[in-house]
């Protein structure tokens, strides 16, 4: 276990990097073409000439907002939670690793058009951006974020991760030399409400247009 702890955490001193001028001379220029303005409600909305620039504006205005949720959702999905964690996390990143491979999301990024490939960019642009201007902000894990982190996530969101019904209990039995009986469970079909985190319904008497409104 110890072994394979140390070869989790050698992927860390990667990203200990500092922040080049040229990085800092670009992200400027294009923090320039943003602007973020929040609402009665501190709800950011974000104006840019392009989309890049939209990108770029959201992911620092969501670090702004919660930067160790936007850290966590990444260690996740990279199956780096233990460097921030410990030992106990050691399992659940190796489930991940199993799961979702780094080497294609880099892969991938290095073949996306150059259309995708500037959102992307633009994504990472503004995480590092906003490490730049906020040294306070003391990062767990990741000092710099890449662009193809954002591939990790195969279906294109942050959500639960589908582990095609293997438990995390069977990997540490399985990996461990745990001798307990590491068996397959055969899939159940079961009619399962579909459920999501993020669905709003507002009621005529509180919007300022008293008009309905439906976020998802």
């Amino acid at each position: 276990m110890r072994l394979l702890l140390c070869l989790l955490l050698i992927s860390s001193f990667s990203f200990a990097q500092n922040f080049t001028p040229a990085e800092i001379q670009r992200w400027e220029a294009q923090a320039k073409q943003v602007t973020i303005i929040k609402d009665t409600w501190g709800i950011p909305h974000i104006y840019g000439k392009t989309d890049a620039d939209a990108v770029f504006g959201l992911l620092y205005a969501q670090c702004e907002e919660n930067f160790s949720r936007v850290e966590r959702n990444y260690l996740e999905v990279l199956g780096r939670q233990a460097e921030a964690d410990g030992e106990r996390m050691l399992y659940a990143d190796l489930e991940m690793r199993l799961i979702v491979d780094s080497a294609e999301a880099i892969k991938d990024y290095h073949n996306s058009p150059d259309w995708f490939k500037k959102l992307l960019n633009a994504f990472a642009d503004g995480i590092n951006y906003y490490l730049y201007k906020h040294p306070q902000t003391k990062p767990k894990v990741l000092t710099r974020f890449e662009p193809w982190f954002h591939l990790m996530f195969t279906d294109g969101s942050v959500s639960a991760t589908r582990t095609g019904g293997i438990a995390l209990e069977e990997v540490r039995n399985f990996y461990s030399g745990n001798k307990n009986a590491t068996a397959y469970q055969p899939v159940v079909n079961q009619d399962v409400e579909t459920r999501g985190s993020n669905g709003f319904a507002i009621a005529p008497k509180l919007t300022s247009n008293g008009n309905a409104i439906l976020y998802i």
